[in-house]
This record gives structure tokens, C-alpha cells and sequence, in this order.
């Protein structure tokens, strides 16, 4: 069985650099092959990673789907819509060393998706029990999961900046994993950013007050800025930079 670990958090907040670093944590620690899910409207996963995608699920439900409203057939003849989708749900796949990258694309436009979202979750199915891991960086309302597209989550990793405000809205998040049923087995915060690694007496109440189970503090680092204005893919961060070495010693507790 696939142990899911979803990483959610308010846009900004450097959710998705921190899970570019959890896929190097696990790939250096031998949990290979990892799936890695980049669910956020907004992908970015990818240049986290320094990894080119050549579709997304969501330009290929799109296209199905207008070509239905318009009575036009992509599929070739003799394939049937299933196998289609199977053949170009194989494009989407990037296949790395240690994982493959999969990006699930902006959210649905106009139109009825139950078909095309039905057979996402059949083939993500069928791929889940091929890696031991699967990491999902997801949007704050996680509309992949809620929809049950996504497999069962084990473990939600919460992202915050150190701000009152930041907090309050990974508290939003926990709510609305609750109210979606989603039953995982853990539910933890990581703040984020936070100035020479420490929070304020502030937000440690505010932490408290949301009911978050707080994992790890991970500082600011200007290193993670010049890597983004220069194109570079944060997994390349230097061994003694301290968003890796305070990130891998906050998952070296949670999987131990």
C-alpha cells in the first residue's frame, strides 16, 4: 500500500518549495519510486524540481471535453475514450530517476468533468500501488481530494508563514479536511520563514487557539529567494542550507 502525504497551504507561503525538498528527503532516503502530485492550480512543482512537463490532466480533460460539446472526435478510430485517456494519461507522467512527476493542471472550466474525472481516478489507482510514496502538493481547497480523485491521505502536512493570519488559514485548512471526511491518520503544521528560525509568543497562541499540532519551525533563508529569481530548482540547495537541514530534521522525526 502507498503512504500519501499531502502538503497544503495558503498561496506564498513556500509550501511547494518544501515539498520539492520532502521528494529529495525521500529519494535520499531510499523511499523510491515516490509519485509526486502536483495538484495546485497554479503548478510550480515542476521548477522546484528542474523537471519539464509536457501536459497536464487538466489540458487533457479540457480538450475531451470541448470536443464533445462540439461534436468533434479526438480519439482515433478503433480506440475507445478509455484507452485514450490511458494513452495520453501516459504523456502527462514524467519519468524521473527516483520519481515521476505527475501534474494534475488548473481547474475545471465549464462543463460536466464526472467522466473524464472518473477515469483520472481509475488510472491514478491503478499507478498508487506501484510506489511505496505519494506526494501531493495541493492548492488550499484541495478540490482533488475533496473530490475523491486522489487516493486516501495518510498524513496532511500543513505549511503556515509565522504570521497570526498564516495560521488562521492552515486552521481553515484542518477544518475543512474534517469537514470533508477525509479521516487522515495525522494532521501537523510547519511554519514556514520564520526570521532566524523562532515564532513570537503571538503565534504560538494562535497555534495553540487553532488546535494545530505544531511539527517544526523552518527559517528564512535568502538562498531560497536567489534561487527562484535565477531559474534554479530549489531541490539544489547547498547540503548546509538551513531550510534543507531544518526540513529534513523536522521529517527525520516524523518518519522515524
Amino acid at each position: 500500500m502507498s503512504f500519501t502525504i499531502a502538503v497544503a497551504g495558503k498561496g506564498g507561503v513556500g509550501k511547494t518549495t518544501l515539498c520539492g525538498l520532502m521528494i529529495d528527503y525521500l529519494s535520499r532516503k531510499g523511499k523510491t519510486p515516490i509519485l509526486a502530485v502536483d495538484a495546485d492550480a497554479n503548478a510550480n512543482l515542476n521548477e522546484v524540481l528542474g523537471v519539464d512537463v509536457e501536459m497536464t490532466l487538466g489540458e487533457i480533460r479540457e480538450e475531451v471535453t470541448r470536443a464533445e460539446m462540439s461534436k468533434e472526435n479526438p480519439i482515433p478510430k478503433g480506440m475507445t475514450k478509455a484507452d485514450y485517456m490511458e494513452f495520453m494519461f501516459g504523456r502527462c507522467l514524467s519519468e524521473q530517476d527516483d520519481y515521476d512527476l505527475l501534474v494534475m493542471g488548473r481547474s475545471q472550466g465549464k462543463g460536466c468533468y464526472c467522466f473524464v474525472n472518473g477515469l483520472l481516478q481509475s488510472q491514478l489507482q491503478k499507478l498508487a500501488p506501484h510506489y511505496p510514496y505519494i506526494v501531493v502538493d495541493n492548492e488550499a481547497g484541495m478540490e482533488h481530494i475533496s473530490r475523491g480523485i486522489l487516493p486516501k491521505v495518510d498524513t496532511f502536512i500543513l505549511v503556515s508563514d509565522c504570521s497570526r493570519r498564516g495560521v488562521q488559514a492552515v486552521g481553515r485548512i484542518a477544518e475543512l479536511i474534517k469537514e470533508c471526511d477525509m479521516k487522515p491518520d495525522s494532521v501537523g503544521l510547519i511554519v514556514n520563514r520564520a526570521p532566524n528560525g523562532e515564532l513570537n509568543e503571538g503565534t504560538r497562541e494562535e497555534i495553540e487557539k487553532q488546535g494545530l499540532q505544531l511539527l517544526g519551525i523552518v527559517p528564512q533563508d535568502t538562498d531560497v529567494y536567489e534561487y527562484d529569481c535565477d531559474g534554479k530548482p530549489t531541490v539544489e540547495l547547498p547540503e548546509e542550507s538551513p531550510v534543507r537541514k531544518a526540513l529534513f530534521e523536522i521529517l527525520d522525526r516524523l518518519f522515524v
